[in-house]
């Protein structure tokens, strides 16, 4: 794609790096086919390739964001199946960051919209407050009809769906400490225990370092940790996710200088996308730039780092069916899709891929709130899917496509680290049938 930037344009090394992903793209549309929100809505500027004729326009002419341009940008998931199919190897995700925090820099969204992103930003990555929010929904969700009633309050609707019957207990496995490995030491990690999966889900960490530990893994829960800044990314309010970054970074490199890392074991695959990426994020930041890139190349999903240990026979086999969902931030935002798959064979498990693994479910961080009816539909589309494989529970590694999906396919949705858990030692998922079926 021909560009046209000025030299003043790109002495901005954001803008210039824009420019040359731009300059990638050959218009061949091969995106199109894998785009969740251009075969639900069938838009050309819905489509990875709309959107970048979009940006490119918007910042080449560095003009102020318009309606238009937001409303196409908003409904993009981020799922970078597009990157996955793309065959000229377009950075789609730094290009859609950036326009987003163009677009946050120059567009004043209407009032309902900004007050939801702000309570957002404000409550989703500080556990506390997003346990406080969840207690308060409970009270709130019969008004949740009447706020989807209303346009401008449908995330609001969307929040109290999306809100869990009952918020688990907070589990000591998210308090700094160091959990010694059983046996001879074979490595020390440390383990990222994130903002809002701890509160929907704290069993998803517990069983980690209980499997990790059992097979010799020291974990280390480092002190001053905290969100890894995508939710906030993702909505352009970069200065935050940056401040985010700053701070891991510099939890992790003590952690590395101290007793030393061999890596930083992630069970969002969210956040693992990215952590991976903070190296870039980082990039201008001469303080930072050393420290973040070496974070990042530490940085593993904990089906990665659980391939490469020597594991055992598994001592609990069920014989039990999985569809394995592959999150998008996973398989696209990652690239890892063989380590999951392989460590539930390993595990006993027959793994079955749905229909279109390659779509979103519709979850994506926030999108399910900000997007709702577009959301709905991606998620019914993976539902039908799901259950067509007839297995006997889904399992998936990030928290936001277990929380969408749950109550949707009819069958438990349970990180894969949980079964993986329960086929090296430790107990069975709650949910999970004894006699090789799964409760239902």
């Amino acid at each position: 794609m021909q560009t046209n930037f000025s030299l003043a344009q790109l002495a901005d090394p954001d803008t210039a790096h824009s420019e040359q992903i731009l300059r990638k793209c050959v218009h061949c549309g091969f995106c199109t086919a894998t785009c969740p929100t251009y075969v639900t809505l069938g838009n050309e500027l819905d489509s990875p390739r709309g959107r970048i004729y979009l940006i490119k326009d918007m910042l080449e002419n560095d003009r102020p964001a318009d309606a238009e341009t937001v409303t196409h940008i908003d409904r993009c998931l981020s799922c970078l199946a597009c990157m996955t199919t793309c065959p000229s190897g377009v950075n789609y995700m730094h290009l859609v960051d950036h326009a987003r925090q163009h677009i946050e820099r120059t567009y004043r969204r209407p009032f309902a919209d900004r007050m939801t992103r702000g309570l957002l930003a404000a409550v989703l990555p500080y556990p506390k407050r997003f346990r406080l929010a969840l207690s308060a929904a409970r009270v709130a969700r019969p008004f949740a009809r009447l706020f989807k009633a209303v346009k401008p309050l449908r995330p609001l609707g969307a929040m109290l769906d999306l809100a869990p019957r009952a918020v688990p207990e907070p589990s000591p496995a998210q308090e700094p400490g160091v959990h010694a490995a059983k046996g001879e030491r074979r490595a020390r990690v440390a383990l990222l225990t994130g903002c809002a999966q701890p509160v929907l889900d704290p069993a998803i960490n517990e069983r980690t370092i209980a499997l990790l530990t059992r097979l010799g893994v020291e974990v280390v829960v480092p002190k001053g940790e905290g969100c890894c800044g995508s939710l906030v990314h993702h909505m352009g309010r970069e200065a935050e996710a940056l401040a985010d970054a700053r701070r891991n970074v510099d939890v992790w490199t003590r952690e590395i200088e101290g007793g030393g890392l061999d890596a930083v074991i992630i069970t969002a695959s969210g956040c693992g996308t990215t952590i991976k990426d903070y190296g870039h994020m980082l990039r201008t930041d001469t303080d930072y730039a050393e420290k973040a890139a070496r974070v990042s190349e530490l940085a593993v999903d904990v089906t990665e780092f659980l391939v490469t240990l020597d594991l055992p026979a598994p001592t609990n086999t069920s014989g039990l069916t999985v569809a394995y969902h592959s999150a998008c931030s996973m398989q696209h935002g990652q690239r890892v899709t063989r380590e999951p798959r392989a460590l539930l064979e390993q595990a006993g498990f027959t793994v079955k891929t749905p229909a279109e693994a390659h779509l979103c479910c519709g979850s994506a961080g926030t999108y399910n709130i900000t997007q709702p009816e577009i959301a709905a539909k991606l998620r019914d589309r993976k539902a039908g899917n799901l259950k067509a494989t007839a297995a006997d529970m889904v399992a998936t590694g990030n928290i936001g496509c277990i929380t969408q999906l749950a109550g949707a396919v009819g069958m438990p949705v349970v990180h894969t680290v949980a079964l993986l858990d329960w086929a090296w030692g430790g107990d069975r998922p709650e949910g999970i049938g004894v006699n090789g079926s799964a409760g239902r």
